[in-house]
């Protein structure tokens, strides 16, 4: 539930390292639709950085066409799978959430550092994204199915980034880890002092390793 507003704060360096494109990864309810949706509508050949949920996208879509994409970055992402109970939990949420506002005040919270969780700037441009885009692209991605990747992981041979969050309350750090550990050319970094939303909360430091990865590997 994020828009290009993710990543306003950084947008001004990242054109200085090429030109920002932003997938779409709204109007599909699968991995696989979103990274063909977003594989269709980008350059010939790019650096590929998926955030949470786009992670996931980010995956498949490498696996998909490898040739076009010179390196991904993964930031507060996984790749674990769900359960059978988190699948029938999920679907539970789904249903109940269809008609809720998309702007869940505790999610919201959760998704920050526990000292910022009550930031009232933080928390209005989460609500702000949220509501532009809505309960029916909530329901869609809510509705993802999401198997284990880290054995599809060793399979991506460009360089990789991968940035864990400290006190990321969305994703378990050792998650985030584990993807460095499957990916055969990983570069692992950590953003300290960081809940789940680095673009929002750390921009400046994100923006740094993003550069700093993409001219050590001359991408």
């Amino acid at each position: 539930m994020c828009d290009a507003d993710l990543w306003a704060d950084m947008a001004g360096n990242l054109a200085m390292l090429g030109r920002p494109h932003y997938g779409n990864v709204y109007d599909d309810n699968s991995l696989e639709g979103m990274a063909r949706r977003v594989l269709d509508q980008a350059p010939p050949r790019f650096v590929l950085v998926g955030f949470s949920m786009g992670g996931f996208v980010v995956r498949v879509l490498v696996l998909m066409a490898p040739e076009r994409v010179s390196g991904v970055a993964f930031v507060a992402s996984s790749a674990r799978g769900y359960s059978a109970n988190e699948n029938t939990h999920k679907q539970a949420r789904f249903t109940v959430r269809r008609s809720s506002r998309p702007d869940n005040p505790a999610a919201l919270s959760r998704a920050l550092h526990p000292d910022r969780e009550s930031d009232p700037v933080l928390l209005d441009r989460l609500r702000g994204m949220s509501r532009r885009l809505g309960p029916e692209v909530l329901a869609r991605q809510l509705a993802l199915v999401r198997h284990d990747g880290y054995a599809d992981l060793e399979r991506i041979a460009c360089p990789a980034l991968v940035v864990a969050c400290r006190q990321d309350r969305m994703r378990r750090f050792e998650e985030t880890e584990r993807m460095a550990q499957h990916l055969p050319r990983a570069r692992f970094e950590v953003l300290e002092d960081c809940g789940h939303m680095a673009p929002l909360e750390r921009p400046r430091e994100l923006v740094a390793l993003l550069a700093d990865w993409i001219e050590r590997e001359r991408l």
